[in-house]
């Protein structure tokens, strides 16, 4: 017969490690986001976003060299904004 021993508050202080570990990386979330990333976090082709949004004048773009960046609160509060806009057949 096998028996196992749970050490519980060492099973609790690795627990916390790990819920300290993700929010550390919550707290380094991408400050920014390029056009990939927002294709990624929309689900949207880059054609679609053209069409849809991006002429928008209150969609936050940036043109930096060649690339765009986006804002990553400015677009996910506009993002909200505009989908709530959106007729709902």
């Amino acid at each position: 017969m096998l028996k196992v021993e749970i050490d519980e508050q060492e099973v609790r202080n690795l627990y916390l490690e790990r819920i300290e570990e993700k929010l550390k990386q919550v707290d380094a979330e991408l400050v920014f986001w390029d056009s990939a990333e927002l294709k990624r976090r929309t689900g949207m082709s880059w054609n679609t976003i053209l069409k849809e949004f991006f002429y928008d004048e209150r969609f936050p773009k940036y043109k930096v060299g060649r690339d765009w960046r986006f804002p990553a609160e400015e677009t996910k509060q506009f993002l909200l904004t505009w989908l709530k806009e959106q007729p709902r057949h």
